[in-house]
Order: C-alpha cells, then sequence, then structure tokens
C-alpha cells in the first residue's frame, strides 16, 4: 500500500520539528499498521484503537452534519493522542506529552498527514506474492482393495432412475 521506508522517515522527521512528541504511527483506516516510531507502545495495539477510534469519530461527524472527518484529538492528564486523516485510506497518529503547543501539533500533524496521504495513496499496491509450484508431482491417486469380506452389513441404499423409489435392503 505504501513505501514504508518513505513514510517512517517522515515520521522520524516530524518527531524531530515537534520535540514534545512520544510517538507516531501510520496506519490503514481498517487498523493496520505502515509505519511507526512509538517507543513503549505497541503498534498493531496502537492502530487497532485508531481504527476503532476513527469509526466512532466518522460516525459522530457525521449524525451532527459536520462533514468528512479531519481530524481527532484526545487529551488525558499526560498528554495528547491526536489522529489526522493521511490521504484516502490512512491515518497519522500522534503521541505527545501534556507540555505540546496544540497549535503546533496540528499544524504539524496537518501537513504530515498530507505528505503521508500523498505516499499512501500515489504508491501502487505490492502484488501479491504468487506460491511456488511444488517441485515434485503428488503420486497419482489409486482405489484401495476391497476386502474379502465384502462391505459392512447395515441397511443399504441403491440408487434408482428418476421418477422411481429407491429401494432400502438390509444384509445380514
Amino acid at each position: 500500500m505504501a513505501d514504508q521506508p518513505a513514510v517512517l522517515d517522515e515520521l522520524h522527521r516530524l518527531r524531530a520539528r515537534v520535540p514534545q512528541l512520544t510517538g507516531a504511527l501510520a496506519a490503514s483506516v481498517d487498523g493496520l499498521v505502515l509505519a511507526h516510531d512509538t517507543p513503549g507502545v505497541e503498534p498493531e495495539g496502537l492502530a487497532a484503537l485508531t481504527a476503532a477510534a476513527l469509526g466512532v469519530a466518522i460516525r459522530t461527524t457525521d449524525a451532527t452534519g459536520r462533514g468528512e472527518l479531519r481530524e481527532l484529538l484526545l487529551r488525558g492528564h499526560l498528554g495528547y493522542v491526536a489522529t489526522y486523516a493521511a490521504g484516502a485510506h490512512a491515518v497519522l497518529t500522534l503521541l505527545a506529552e501534556d507540555r505540546v503547543n496544540v497549535g503546533r501539533l496540528h499544524l504539524e500533524g496537518r501537513r504530515a498527514g498530507a505528505r503521508i496521504g500523498e505516499l499512501v495513496d500515489t504508491t501502487p499496491p505490492h502484488p501479491a506474492p504468487v506460491p511456488a509450484r511444488p517441485a515434485v508431482r503428488p503420486a497419482p491417486r489409486t482405489r484401495t482393495a476391497r476386502t474379502a469380506a465384502g462391505p459392512a452389513p447395515g441397511p443399504t441404499t441403491t440408487t434408482t432412475p428418476r421418477g422411481t423409489t429407491p429401494r432400502t435392503t438390509t444384509e445380514s
């Protein structure tokens, strides 16, 4: 979906421009990690939570007539979690200390989201790997020999031509 090294490079540049950032993650809108710089935070879990929060935020903006979602900001007593749209297929989630300048966070987050969106939306998807063909052909299938005792005792149903009644017999 995206050029992972280029997206990761953008995350590193963003963290250099905003020193109060403690983590940055680019993910697909369905919660798959594209690139991350999130020391101390599990990126797969954060991407999944971001997708869930994104779903609720999109429904909220729709229900209130606020238009297409652009960003989501959460504040805890230890800092911020900010999520920005990054093109049509990705989101950027930033973790920041409580002392971050929120205006600067938004400015840089929006810019980085736009750049990541360009990378994600313009990179052609990688083709799915084609499974290798087996080097050795499987052995041909053979029929198993019947035992001398014949079929197991019990009811047997025989097939009949269409329109006739099937016959059930019991062998002893």
